[in-house]
């Protein structure tokens, strides 16, 4: 599947949708629990999968919140319904985003989050269309309000991105730099992409480009790891350095269980 030989459905916005997500999976923490991190799933699959691999995960103290998108029609599938967090007709930068989906599904990860207790820190991060999610959470955090001005209500200090891209790119300088306070947030958020170099359905210089912007945006505490030869998955190596990354950004206690 690519993302990008199909355009954008014509789907009309005058009405606000209403969406409704799929079950939760939640695992819990094996350790203190330190650390809450909302993960999303990419498109066509559930909270389930990625539940089962993050239990196996060296990180006793983070609780994980795996939520399950919305079954919708996705222009990229030519309407085809299945789970999504919005969306997605190609991934350019001049295609059109989905500010209503981004908006439902950023709110739907902070509802999860905002009833963490106060002295947990709060994460979120996703594989493919869920890292494009992700991203997406971290710059309405950075200027403390979503797309639709409604304001962002919770603190994040983590944001990981595997195999993404990153929605509301063009106009993401402008908002950052015309605010101070927005500018201090994105500067203060960490953020670690990482992207396969042979990636077939989400291409690397997605990634790459995700990165770039976010850096001129002004969230300097990125870091962008390339795997080479890997494809649009996920491999040992890769979840090693986030969870090594994970540890040290959130000042995580007993890293091996």
């Amino acid at each position: 599947m690519s993302y990008s030989n199909h355009s954008m459905g014509s789907g009309s916005r005058t009405a606000r949708r209403t969406f409704e997500f799929g079950r939760t999976h939640v695992v819990r923490p094996k350790g203190k629990h330190q650390a809450t991190i909302v993960w999303l799933h990419g498109l066509g699959d559930n909270g389930s999968s990625w539940s089962q691999l993050l239990e196996n995960l060296p990180l006793p103290n983070i609780k994980w919140i795996c939520p399950t998108a919305p079954t919708r029609p996705v222009a990229v599938l030519g309407g085809f319904p299945c789970t999504a967090w919005f969306d997605v007709g190609e991934l350019s930068d001049d295609g059109p985003d989905d500010l209503d989906g981004l908006d439902a599904s950023a709110a739907h990860i902070a509802n999860l989050l905002s009833t963490e207790p106060a002295d947990v820190k709060l994460g979120v991060g996703g594989f493919s269309m869920g890292a494009a999610t992700a991203l997406y959470s971290a710059t309405c955090y950075a200027q403390g309000k979503y797309g639709n001005n409604s304001p962002y209500p919770v603190n994040l200090k983590a944001v990981v991105g595997l195999s993404g891209w990153l929605p509301g790119s063009r106009s993401l300088r402008n908002k950052i730099e015309g605010s101070h306070e927005a500018a201090r947030r994105a500067a203060s958020l960490p953020i670690m992409l990482c992207h396969g170099m042979n990636d077939d359905v989400v291409a690397y210089n997605y990634g790459e480009r995700s990165a770039h912007c976010l850096s001129s945006a002004g969230f300097r505490y990125l870091t962008f790891k390339a795997y080479d030869g890997l494809g649009h998955y996920t491999v040992p190596k890769e979840m090693d350095e986030v969870c090594t990354w994970l540890t040290a950004r959130l000042g995580l206690e007993g890293c091996h269980s």
